[in-house]
């Protein structure tokens, strides 16, 4: 890792394409990040098994927070030094909040966040039958049923299902109202429940703020300084992640020569600046930007 002042927190699931050829100017906008000396954490939805093999192409050597804050996993040796535990939701013992070792999954040392499997699924079912509500998780189904349900080639749709900490799901025939108590019921229970398209995931304790505060702890000891956080996402709201970071970039639709016309305003989780994002200039502009506000 290389002495730098700021962490870039990037929430790629809306940026980049799920599948085949990234879009234009992405690797070289992870190459002059890199030059920069500018760390690119990406915040996912996905899974470590999902994402590896797509950081690996891109040449990212950084660390990653995978399953909607679920967990940070950290590349081997990346700090040189060891994270302190992590302060776990849900891991009690004697009535207060017990901490948690890191562990290590493939080839990532992981700070969990949330609970590990089978926590959610066995919380999962458990609030299916409080609730009434019929519900069919993905690692209950047969290959063929798994990529039919998903779409994706079945290959893809095994790594979707091998999950280190959440549990996907859709509903069987609920109503919106059952979906309703559903939700209402997971939160009274402190479960993170979220939408994914048709799917749905279940987490116990997860927290994209806390995986990135924890984190940043590691980098200001690591480095000895503060290192200053910006969070970047697309999308009409900032999201919640941005409540951790010093600094927000919220990359809106907008045409090319609205581009470099850079909104900053004020909201209830801080400043947050508002950059258009189109064009075919959009990638090498939002680096130039980045390199540039530090």
């Amino acid at each position: 890792m290389r002495q730098t002042s700021t962490v870039l927190y990037l929430a790629i699931d809306n940026l980049l394409p799920p599948h085949g050829t990234p879009n234009a100017g992405v690797e070289e906008f992870f190459e002059q990040l890199t030059r920069a000396g500018i760390p690119c954490i990406w915040l996912t939805a996905k899974t470590r098994l999902q994402i590896d093999e797509p950081r690996r192409k891109l040449g990212l050597r950084d660390p990653f927070i995978a399953e909607d804050g679920c967990g940070v996993y950290l590349p081997e040796d990346y700090f040189h030094l060891r994270p302190q535990q992590a302060r776990v939701a849900g891991a009690k013992k004697g009535g207060k909040t017990q901490d948690v070792a890191t562990v290590r999954l493939g080839r990532f040392t992981c700070l969990p966040i949330a609970k590990r499997q089978p926590a959610a699924f066995e919380a999962l079912e458990a609030l299916a039958a409080e609730t009434g509500v019929s519900i069919v998780a993905l690692s209950s189904l047969p290959p063929r049923e798994l990529a039919q349900n998903t779409g994706l080639h079945p290959r893809e749709a095994e790594l979707v299902r091998q999950r280190d900490f959440d549990e996907l799901f859709f509903f069987a025939g609920a109503s919106r109202a059952q979906i309703t108590g559903f939700q209402g019921a997971a939160e009274n229970e402190g479960m993170q429940l979220r939408e994914q398209g048709a799917l749905w995931s279940l987490a116990v304790g997860a927290s994209p703020a806390k995986c990135i505060r924890e984190l940043a702890k590691l980098y200001d000891r690591a480095l000895h300084a503060h290192a200053r956080t910006i969070g970047v996402a697309y999308g009409d709201q900032p999201p919640v992640f941005f409540s951790a970071c010093d600094r927000v970039v919220l990359l809106t639709p907008g045409d090319q020569e609205g581009l470099a016309q850079v909104v900053s305003e004020s909201t209830p989780s801080g400043r947050v600046l508002r950059v258009p994002f189109s064009g075919p200039e959009r990638w090498p502009r939002l680096a130039d930007l980045l390199r540039h506000d530090r």
